[in-house]
């Protein structure tokens, strides 16, 4: 999450949906970014707002991704730790030591069959509707922002803040990863369709 004070400005970072590009963005821009560090820096909106309740009346930013690029983001990237870790790189072979969810996804679940439809079991981050992240009990996010349109909807957000346009870091971005229709059984393609049902509802999502 980022929190601007001077702003009234509160950005939900749902994972793999360019958050980290987002960050460094609005970090470069807004000088009194703060994080709430009792949390994860993918807490809930209802997670950051029973922390803080006064957030409750900030602009409130997220941004979401299709569900089934999205679940190929995600194992993708434990790929890139494995493939990291193996060449011997330092920081990739520490986040493995150091991050169960990497360390049991890639020892447990190294396909992407096996990531959807059973690793979805194992941890509830892998099932969480990206909707739950932006949605509290008592408000949801203002502006949900895509993904796939990255650039204009993270425009879009700075325009509001009265900023200028930002340069946007590509940061995470795997230039590798092939066409997730490519790569999804009819069985795998029906289990996020029914995980992320809340997603495909509020967003249209298809594959």
């Amino acid at each position: 999450m980022i929190i601007s004070d001077c702003h009234r400005f509160l950005f939900v970072h749902v994972q793999k949906t360019g958050g980290s590009s987002i960050d460094r963005a609005v970090s470069a821009a807004v000088p009194d970014v703060r994080r709430i560090g009792a949390l994860d820096r993918h807490a809930t909106l209802g997670q950051i707002l029973n922390h803080e309740p006064e957030l409750r009346s900030f602009w409130t930013v997220g941004f979401v991704r299709n569900p089934w690029e999205r679940m190929l983001s995600w194992h993708r990237m434990v790929e890139r730790f494995v493939a990291g870790a193996e060449a011997g790189g330092p920081n990739h072979t520490r986040q493995l030591k150091r991050n169960p969810f990497l360390a049991e996804v890639a020892r447990e679940f190294p396909d992407f069959e096996s990531f959807v439809m059973r690793a979805t079991d194992r941890f509830t981050r892998l099932r969480t509707p990206q909707v739950a992240y932006l949605t509290s009990r008592v408000r949801r996010a203002d502006f949900i922002g895509r993904q796939e349109s990255l650039d204009i909807d993270l425009r879009a957000v700075f325009a509001r803040l009265d900023l200028p346009a930002p340069e946007v870091p590509q940061l995470n971005v795997d230039r590798q990863r092939p066409d997730y229709h490519d790569v999804y059984t009819p069985a795998m393609q029906r289990r996020v369709a029914e995980l992320f049902e809340r997603d495909l509802n509020a967003f249209g999502y298809e594959f």
